[in-house]
Formats: C-alpha cells, sequence, structure tokens
C-alpha cells in the first residue's frame, strides 16, 4: 500500500490548494491512501481531490467532529503524544488542545499503527520554512527519512510539480 501525507498550513495560497486538490485526485486515482488530519485549507484541498477520486484516506483528527469531520481515526494512543513531544520543540508550553492537534501530526506521518510510514509529504509552509502545524509532520518525517515535497519552497511552482511526480514514479 502506497501512503502519502497531504498537509499544511491554513494560510495556503488558493493556487496551492487547487494545486493540491488535482495532485490528490490524481494520487486516489493511482491507488495511493491521503494521510491528512481535516485542518482548513491545504488539509481540506487534500480531501476534496481523494474525495473527487473516490480514492483512499485516512484522516485522522484530534477529537470528535473537529472542523465537522466525520472520521473515526480520533486521537488516542499514547505513542502519538510521545512521538508528539518528541519532535516538538516548545511541547512543555503547548496546552492540551494543541498537543492534541501536535500529536495527531504522528499519525499522518507514521499511519494508524505508528509504524507504517507514508512514503512522501507534499504540503506549502511559508518560504518552504516548515512553521506552524505542519512543520511538526514535517520535523517527524525528516527523523524517518522520509521525502518531503513543500510547495512552499519551490521559486517556480512548475519544479515543484515535475519533482513531485518523477518522485511519484519511482513508488
Amino acid at each position: 500500500m502506497n501512503y502519502y501525507a497531504g498537509i499544511g498550513s491554513r494560510e495556503t495560497p488558493l493556487n496551492i490548494l487547487n494545486l493540491f486538490e488535482k495532485i490528490s485526485c490524481y494520487l486516489g486515482n493511482d491507488n495511493f491512501t491521503l494521510r491528512s488530519g481535516h485542518a482548513t485549507g491545504a488539509d481540506q484541498a487534500f480531501e476534496r481531490g481523494c474525495d473527487k477520486a473516490n480514492g483512499k484516506k485516512e484522516i485522522y483528527i484530534p477529537w470528535k467532529n473537529f472542523e465537522g469531520s466525520n472520521s473515526n481515526l480520533i486521537l488516542n494512543n499514547p505513542e502519538a503524544f510521545k512521538i508528539g513531544e518528541k519532535y516538538h520543540p516548545y511541547w512543555h508550553n503547548l496546552k492540551d488542545g494543541a498537543r492534541k492537534l501536535q500529536a495527531r501530526n504522528s499519525h499522518q506521518v507514521l499511519g494508524k499503527d505508528l509504524n507504517t510510514l507514508s512514503k512522501f509529504i507534499v504540503c506549502w509552509t511559508k518560504n518552504g520554512k516548515g512553521q506552524g502545524g505542519a512543520g511538526q509532520a514535517i520535523r517527524i518525517a525528516k527523523a524517518y527519512n522520509i521525502p518531503i515535497f513543500d510547495a512552499g519552497g519551490y521559486k517556480d511552482i512548475d519544479d515543484f510539480r515535475v519533482e513531485l511526480f518523477e518522485f511519484v514514479k519511482t513508488c
């Protein structure tokens, strides 16, 4: 099974959201399973594209009905919190809700069992700096040597698209 995490900032630009929707539709038709977290912005764009393809998806949410999601993959594994704490630089400053949001990134990258790694991450962060909630998933992915395609880090979006699809061909 081929898994990928489709994530990104709530501030992802509209042209990138549209691109993410197309990418996830393509990947959904190509038998990839989306892992995401139903946050407003990039996460939901990936979901829309996946749904258009009737693709497989795993939507990990921090609590029931998060952002209106009906996913039953609600964060409840204590190991996800341990991973969250390990990779978040300011874990001790986070309140319970923020910790849940960060811990669910563990599942987006590592799967329900936290041992079935995503093959790659597709995301957008401002200037490709890997900040915000997506930054947590990026830190986890880097620790596990999972390739990251951050559209925010490319000067030319076509370069991003070409690199991503060249990589996908090898999966």
